[in-house]
C-alpha cells in the first residue's frame, strides 16, 4: 500500500481554485455538498457517491478517501441526541417499550440519513483542505 500524496491546485486553473481552500471553508462548503475548493459545483453523484473531479474547478475529489470516518461521527452526533432523549423521557414519563420504540427507532433513522452526507462531505472538504488524497494507482479514478 502507498502512502497518501498531497494535492497542489492547478495553477492555469481557476484563479479562485488556485490554492487549497481554508479548513472552515471547505467544511462549509463540504456540509452543504459543495465542491471544498471552489463552492461552485455538486460534490456528491450520489447519495454518498462523490464525483471523480470538480466539473468546475478540475480538483480531484474521487482522490479523497473517507472510508468510515462518516459513519463514525455520524454515529457519535446521532447517539448524543437519541441517548439523552431517551433517558429523559424514560425519568420522566416512563412510557411503555412500545412508545419508546416507535419514537426512537424511526428517529434515529431519519437523523442518521439526514446527516451522514452532510457529514461525509465535510470530511471529504477537511481531507481535501489538508491536501491529503490517495494516489491515482489506489483511486480507482
Amino acid at each position: 500500500m502507498t502512502s497518501p500524496t498531497r494535492w497542489q491546485p492547478d495553477p492555469a486553473g481557476d484563479p479562485q481554485a488556485r490554492d487549497r481552500p481554508p479548513l472552515l471553508a471547505a467544511l462549509k462548503r463540504g456540509l452543504c455538498g459543495r465542491c471544498p475548493v471552489c463552492g461552485q459545483a455538486p460534490l456528491f453523484d450520489g447519495y454518498l457517491t462523490v464525483r471523480a473531479a470538480c466539473p468546475h474547478c478540475a480538483a480531484p475529489l474521487g482522490r479523497v478517501r473517507a472510508d468510515d470516518v462518516p459513519p463514525y461521527f455520524t454515529i457519535l452526533v446521532v447517539g448524543h441526541i437519541i441517548v439523552p432523549g431517551m433517558l429523559v423521557l424514560e425519568r420522566t414519563a416512563a412510557p411503555p417499550l412500545w412508545v419508546q420504540t416507535a419514537i426512537w427507532v424511526p428517529l434515529t433513522l431519519v437523523l442518521t440519513l439526514a446527516l451522514l452526507r452532510p457529514i461525509k462531505g465535510a470530511i471529504v472538504g477537511a481531507i481535501l483542505s489538508f491536501g491529503m488524497l490517495t494516489p491515482v494507482e489506489d483511486a480507482g479514478v
